[in-house]
């Protein structure tokens, strides 16, 4: 067993985590490892009204497109760039930000990569953009409608996440229009979204980011992690892995409590992508198969969780005829809520859920 501690301006709250095993995930190809001192520490961040609304903001990103796609390393640089803006007295609003490649499948196989973005702090003042640090750039991938139909997709499974727990990233949509900073021209216009970068979680939590490998169902809050595996299993991804740290963060409250929070959910059966796949070491042919993949509990705890899921159940099947969920082709939308009945009728059926959750669970 490995011990790590994470330093609070309050009482110290220790963490004890197990030896991760060699492989999570097919996609886990890069994990996050624990500073030289073991520790990490609880940082500061500045809070933001920007995700206090929900309405997309029409943004425009110049850049010069041929660098920032040729960086495909982890080391990339850091490139200069401008977003800008209309205030709402049409005012036009210039921050010089910078950008960076991120990302394992998608920095290799779209046209256009993720970034991070890099707000400067004195220049996002008085800005819609302000309290930002450097937040994650969800972009589009190919420059077509289907794709741009994942993003939304992807919205909505954040914006169901948070329904059910505010211990979830926020997000929220832009509008992006891509211009060449070199040429001047303009590459299209999609939809992105930008999220809630992790210390700001974790800080409304007045908690810290662990970045350590190895946790286990003993180290987490046991009914955060029966949410957040009941809520993978809703959407059916299994392009997670908690103990590695892939597509998952774990924030540590002062009271001691670890919470396991989740995010990218691209390979999700519920948005169907049609470059997801799923990993061979699971029992599944498709991303739309469900797998169980959270951790064992006994059942009239699992019941409480379920019984959360079928009390939101109207508030996230709203989510996708609201003002966001208009956005999407209807016929999407119409196909994600058939394919979250068939979620709502296992959780429903006792027999059918003891099979296909409390059975398959992690032990």
């Amino acid at each position: 067993m490995r011990y790590f501690r994470l330093r609070f301006a309050a009482p110290l709250a220790v963490l004890v985590l197990a030896a991760v095993p060699a492989a999570a995930s097919a996609q886990a190809v890069h994990k996050k490892q624990a500073p030289a001192d073991g520790t990490a520490k609880k940082k500061v961040h500045p809070k933001t009204a920007f995700f206090d609304s929900e309405d997309p903001i029409d943004v425009t990103l110049s850049i010069n497109v041929k660098r920032i796609r040729g960086d495909k390393g982890d080391d990339a640089p850091w490139r200069g760039a401008t977003l800008s803006y209309a205030d709402p007295s049409g005012k036009k609003i210039d921050i010089p930000i910078k950008a960076r490649t991120r990302g394992i499948w998608r920095l290799k196989n779209c046209e256009f990569p993720p970034l991070r973005l890099n707000l400067p702090e004195k220049a996002s003042i008085g800005t819609v953009f302000e309290g930002l640090n450097k937040p994650k750039l969800v972009s589009y991938c190919r420059n077509n409608d289907t794709f741009e139909q994942y993003i939304l997709q992807e919205m909505q499974i954040y914006r169901a996440y948070n329904i059910l727990t505010p211990a979830s990233h926020k997000a929220r949509l832009l509008r992006m229009t891509y211009t060449d900073s070199a040429s001047g021209k303009t590459l299209t216009t999609r939809y992105a979204i930008v999220l809630e970068e992790p210390e700001a979680m974790a800080a409304r939590f007045n908690g810290g980011i662990i970045e350590t490998v190895g946790a286990t169902a003993d180290d987490l809050d046991p009914e955060h992690a029966r949410l957040v595996g009941v809520f993978q299993y809703l959407i059916a991804n299994t392009d997670f892995s908690i103990n590695g740290l892939h597509n998952f963060e774990l924030v540590a409250r002062e009271d001691g409590s670890v919470l396991p929070i989740a995010y990218d959910f691209d390979f999700a059966g519920a948005i169907n992508a049609s470059y997801a796949s799923v990993d061979p070491q699971f029992n599944v042919a498709r991303v739309r198969d469900r797998l169980f993949r959270g951790y064992c509990a006994p059942a009239e705890e699992y019941e409480k969780t379920f019984s959360l899921f079928r009390t939101k159940k109207d508030a996230i099947y709203g989510l996708y005829t609201d003002k966001i969920g208009q956005l999407m082709n209807k016929k999407v939308a119409d196909e994600t809520l058939k394919f979250y009945n068939d979620f709502y009728k296992t959780i429903g059926d006792s027999r059918r859920a003891k099979h296909e959750i409390l059975d398959s669970c992690r032990r």
